[in-house]
């Protein structure tokens, strides 16, 4: 599954699947409790390929950050995002040490933390290498 079909909705918790669009509206399903919902044009939605952390030089993309966690993990879970601030701020900076302290905040570090977690339970979490490799067997 690739992170353009993946969204998170304002005013909803989780993350959602994308599974048909039409006209008007779209029908998303949850990625933990696999409940359907419509998604119509007004929702405020947006594709996690569409989100960027906020660095120094400038932004990285969620599904590199995604990576970093994964390979910092071990291919683990991460830190629990109802862990202490300073924890969970110690663990984005071994990660990712070029974040922009000013601009990411620890609610951003919490559903960046939870997001991983959730794609990590639900066997969605795209990561590259295993995709290249994967690809590679088949053919």
């Amino acid at each position: 599954m690739d992170y353009k079909e993946i969204f998170t909705i304002s005013g909803k918790s989780g993350l959602f699947k994308l599974l048909s669009r039409s006209k008007n509206n779209a029908i998303v399903e949850s990625v933990t409790d696999h409940t359907r919902m419509p998604l119509f044009m007004s929702s405020k939605a947006s594709s996690l390929e569409e989100i960027y952390l906020f660095t120094e030089e400038g932004s990285l993309p969620l599904k590199d950050v995604l990576k970093r966690i994964y390979d910092y993990a071990k291919g683990g879970e991460a830190i629990d995002p109802k862990a202490p601030e300073a924890e969970v701020r110690k663990y984005l900076e071994a990660v990712v040490p070029e974040y922009d302290r000013s601009r990411v905040h620890y609610s951003d570090m919490k559903r960046l933390f939870s997001w991983y977690r959730i794609l990590l339970a639900a066997g969605l979490l795209v990561i590259e290498e295993e995709k290249e490799a994967t690809e590679e067997k088949a053919e």
